[in-house]
């Protein structure tokens, strides 16, 4: 699904909301979880999961199409774990 289709969804289980307000809606969520990131909190939302960053170490990796050896900087990436009721959903048992 992409923002779009997410948009689409909800303006129209919303009737009473425009799809330019719902898209200002859904932009606004996701740029405070993307800001919270940046500023490295962790981001909860009940029944859906957790948003954190994670970091990775550095490593020595390969270049695929030479096989040279590289090195690889340490990082910070967003990780997503999925709370228990999406879990459950997803699996049927919802």
């Amino acid at each position: 699904m992409t923002k779009a289709e997410l948009v689409d969804q909800i303006a129209e289980k919303k009737p009473g909301l425009t799809r330019k307000e719902v898209e200002n809606i859904v932009s606004t969520v996701l740029d405070s979880i993307k800001a919270a990131l940046a500023r490295e909190d962790k981001v909860e939302i009940r029944g859906f999961g957790s948003f954190r960053i994670r970091y990775r170490r550095a490593k020595d990796g390969r270049n695929p199409k030479t096989g040279e050896t590289v090195s690889v900087p340490p990082k910070k990436v967003p990780f997503f774990k999925a709370g228990k009721e999406m879990k459950e959903m997803v699996d049927g048992k919802g």
